[in-house]
């Protein structure tokens, strides 16, 4: 890849700042920029790029990394932020001295920071148009919420709640927050469970279908319908089930390899290139006829993923500048 074209950026140094690394969409998320970032400073098309993710989920501990990144000379950042809106002090300092921002998955409003973005709020209504396909006569939900405070979180629901209101059949009963984490999930919806009346189904934000179903399993109450989010543990679940008697839902997540997009939007802009401010790229979804065959494409505990290539990066930034 190493070449004339890569001259303006191969001295410059890109930081990933991450807030949470708590799942298995976050570490697939994190494996997926190392390998694409590491070949591509190998291959002198940058000349840095570093990951930095926080000790804890806390908002002002990202803010002060990010400031941090600032004062080491970094050229680019990009950011899975733990707020929309919380940090946009921090990177508007950013950009202010020069750096460009890349906000991807978690991102946020500060104008000066580009945004890879996903429609988390179409898949938020897309739940419960396929819920009303499996549970027709409608019933009672229970609604798993994602980390809170997250641009994601607060999308994914939002979205929920108006497709619930075009589905008027249906009911949100109970919500809990899983963390998008499937062990943080079952603790709660185990906690919640005696408190609900008979549920439905289950919306959720990826990472905690399986969770879901196991809590559900141990309390001994019936099987609902529970969204999955493309985890191997959910879709090898929902495989088994399946086989045993024909188990229907549908399942829906960002690819955490994501985060390879956003950095070669950076590249990009460090490039001198003319990008969107917002780039639209579209969720992996996995139906009923298709998901078995993705499965074994997963590794044990892993996430359906892509990781995007520099020509890929130019071809979606070309697609979304029409």
């Amino acid at each position: 890849m190493a070449g004339a074209a890569f001259a303006d950026t191969s001295d410059k140094k890109i930081a990933f700042s991450n807030n949470y690394a708590g799942n298995s969409w976050r570490q697939a998320m994190l494996n997926s920029f190392d390998i694409v970032a590491k070949k591509a400073v190998a291959d002198k098309v940058v000349g840095a790029a570093d990951v930095f993710t926080t000790a804890d989920k806390e908002v002002p501990t990202q803010a002060a990394q990010i400031q941090n990144l600032i004062l080491q000379g970094y050229n680019a950042i990009v950011i899975n932020a733990g707020s929309p809106d919380a940090l946009n002090g921090a990177i508007k300092q950013a950009c202010d001295a020069g750096v460009v921002v890349v906000s991807f998955d978690g991102i946020v409003t500060e104008p000066c920071a580009y945004r890879v973005v996903v429609d988390f709020k179409d898949v938020g209504k897309q739940e419960i148009e396929q819920m009303a396909k499996f549970q027709p006569k409608g019933g009672n939900l229970l609604e798993i919420r994602g980390l809170a405070g997250t641009s994601i979180d607060d999308a994914v629901h939002s979205g929920i709640i108006e497709g619930v209101k075009t589905h008027p059949e249906f009911k949100i009963v109970g919500s809990v927050t899983g963390d998008w984490d499937q062990t943080t999930a079952q603790k709660a919806v185990a906690t919640i469970l005696p408190s609900l009346p008979a549920i439905v189904g289950v919306v959720d934000q990826g990472g905690d279908g399986y969770g879901a179903a196991q809590a559900i399993a141990a309390a001994g109450k019936p099987r609902p319908t529970i969204i999955m989010g493309n985890r191997q543990d959910e879709l090898q679940w929902w495989k088994e089930q399946k086989a045993k008697d024909g188990y229907k839902t549908w399942s829906a997540s960002i690819a955490p390899g994501v985060s390879t997009l956003a950095f070669w939007v950076a590249q990009q802009v460090l490039d001198g290139n003319k990008i969107p401010h917002d780039l639209l790229v579209p969720y992996l979804a996995f139906t009923q006829d298709d998901f078995e065959a993705e499965l074994p494409k997963i590794a044990a505990g892993g996430v359906a993923s892509h990781e995007y290539t520099q020509q890929d990066a130019i071809a979606a930034i070309k697609a979304n500048m029409k």
